[in-house]
């Protein structure tokens, strides 16, 4: 057990311990003093040993616990009595108190002088809990907030009263935070990395009259995130819009564009958008993490008879399979994956995509570029001309893309599309709507999938519960039979959410002769879902509740994400 008034060192302990030899100790100590960092840090950063070896190493030798604070709930009441800067600076956090004592996790927990001086702010003996720097972080950025870090690169900035032109933008962006970076690029690179730690699928930067407002998309739901300054609006959207390449000097006009940023060895794609509001431009940001955009189809999450009619479906010579549902459903992963799943050396597979998310290998990609009319339309007709097996169309926006697809369908082409309607059925409505001749949509539509993004129960605080008359009622489900749902209790994992992560629910909608029958008859959508439902197609709300029996999701997500089907 350590002693207090001791300073030991905690390089020696990992060398007693036998996690380090004396020669790595030297390697680390070197970089420890080069980069200004903690000997922990150094040690991993050189790839000698992992945080988690550390703490056993110094639980072990001290004779102390360690904790994974990953699945810890913390007293927030203790941690309100410690300054955030004092937190941070001296790597720490309250974990919970009993009687005189109060257990503070550390990664050093070898800091006498530290504990003693904490022990007297706290007015208890404090036991130190050995954690790892990862853990604590997490912990600190949960319980305090990133606002603090953030707080400080805009007082800084206010001190330097930096220029919006003061900055260039480097040729390969990364989201670290160094400290001898202007303040407007830290702030703006604590953004994105904040985002990256999240899983943010969308950044929105929102002028309002007397702030800055940040809100990031987690799991489908927005949620702000930070509050900053009116001051400091410019210098951020300009960093944002060079970073983008676009004109920092047109602020009435609408802008597009994007640019990559590395972090973890990854190419992490940002697509901006840039609107004039009242109060100033507004700037959205979709993340792609273009390492998670391909997954086997079976990992989509249809149930087997979907499956099995989507792989059916995408085996055919000709035919269009179409892609459904609003903006951030999935369609994008959807159609890649069906490429991915397909894509061979015998097939000649040809694309016309805004923009081009994902290179596959084999397949010819083409860019749609408005500007100088290269449109879906006018890409589609000069693909007819490469003599393809296979065509993905990035969307079918206006009649005449709609017309060549159907054009390349009937002639012996498997065309794989994306179509903005609410449910599957609906798109047959939409291309009649187009200008399509029905009996050409009845001739040429294979399969239609419609989808959702629904969120994922967190698997860290899930429970389950006995559904009651009245939910089997509701979800129209066999009465008399007992059905067990569940849901997330909220957690630091899910940040008391209950829900981590998403997942697709589906339903497909397969031609039969009943339903090209009803196209030719000009029926309606309803009278055509009617129909796919008692052919056993599979409502995204029925799909919803199957997920939901299976413990992936909730119900109350599912009736919140869906429609009652008719």
């Amino acid at each position: 057990m350590m002693k207090k008034g001791v300073r030991q060192r905690i390089g020696d302990l990992l060398v007693t311990a036998g996690a380090i030899t004396d020669e790595q100790l030297k390697k680390g100590l070197q970089l420890q003093k080069q980069k200004g960092i903690q000997l922990g840090k150094a040690l991993t950063l050189l790839g000698i040993t992992t945080q988690e070896k550390i703490m056993f190493a110094l639980s072990e030798q001290l004779e102390i616990p360690h904790i994974s604070l990953t699945s810890y709930h913390v007293d927030r009441e203790l941690v309100s009595q410690i300054d955030e800067n004092y937190a941070r600076t001296k790597k720490l956090i309250p974990l919970f108190s009993l009687d005189e004592t109060v257990s503070v996790g550390m990664i050093d927990p070898l800091d006498v002088f530290t504990i003693d001086e904490l022990s007297q702010k706290m007015g208890k003996e404090v036991e130190p809990v050995v954690c790892t720097e990862e853990d604590l972080s997490a912990a600190l950025d949960l319980y305090y907030g990133s606002g603090g870090k953030i707080d400080e690169v805009v007082k800084s900035m206010e001190e330097e009263d930096e220029a919006e032109d003061s900055f260039d933008i480097p040729e390969v962006i990364s989201a670290d935070v160094s400290p001898n970076e202007a303040p407007i690029i830290r702030l703006v690179n604590l953004i994105f990395t904040q985002a990256l730690k999240e899983g943010v699928s969308d950044i929105h930067i929102e002028p309002e009259e007397d702030l800055l407002r940040v809100r990031f998309r987690i799991d489908g739901v927005l949620r702000e995130m930070f509050k900053q300054p009116k001051k400091i609006q410019n210098a951020v959207i300009s960093r944002i819009k060079i970073m983008s390449e676009l004109n920092i000097a047109e602020r009435r006009l609408p802008q597009d564009g994007r640019f990559q940023m590395r972090v973890d060895e990854k190419d992490i794609d940002i697509r901006v958008s840039t609107i004039p509001t009242a109060h100033g431009e507004n700037i959205v940001m979709r993340i792609l993490d273009k390492s998670n955009l391909i997954v086997n189809v079976d990992d989509l999450g249809f149930t087997q008879n979907a499956q099995e009619q989507f792989t059916k479906a995408l085996g055919s010579p000709n035919g269009i399979i179409l892609v459904t549902g609003p903006t951030g459903s999935g369609k994008t992963t959807t159609l890649y994956s069906a490429l991915h799943s397909i894509n061979d050396m015998e097939k000649n597979i040809v694309t016309i995509e805004d923009p081009i998310e994902y290179r596959l290998p084999i397949i010819r990609q083409s860019q749609v570029i408005s500007k100088i009319g290269m449109t879906f339309a006018a890409g589609l007709r000069s693909i007819l001309r490469q003599d393809p097996d296979i065509i993905m169309v990035g969307e079918i926006r206006d009649s005449e893309t709609a017309t060549v697809a159907v054009q390349a369908a009937l002639t012996g082409h498997l065309v794989l599309s994306t179509l903005h309607t609410n449910d599957a059925p609906g798109s047959i409505n939409r291309l009649i709507e187009m200008g399509v001749e029905p009996f050409l949509v009845s001739s040429s539509i294979n399969a239609v999938v419609a989808q959702r993004l629904i969120r994922r129960i967190c698997t860290k605080c899930k429970t389950s519960y006995t559904a009651t008359e009245a939910m089997v009622k509701q979800l129209r489900l066999q009465p008399g039979k007992d059905y067990t749902f569940y849901k997330g209790q909220g957690c630091r994992t899910c940040k008391d959410t209950g829900y981590k992560g998403r997942l697709a629910i589906f339903e497909i909608l397969t031609m039969n002769d009943t339903i090209r029958d009803m196209i030719l008859e000009k029926g309606s959508p309803v009278q055509i879902r009617n129909s796919a439902l008692k052919s056993g197609m599979k409502s995204l709300r029925q799909d919803g509740i199957i997920k939901a029996v299976n413990g992936l999701t909730s119900i109350e997500e599912v009736l919140h994400s869906t429609q009652e089907s008719g």
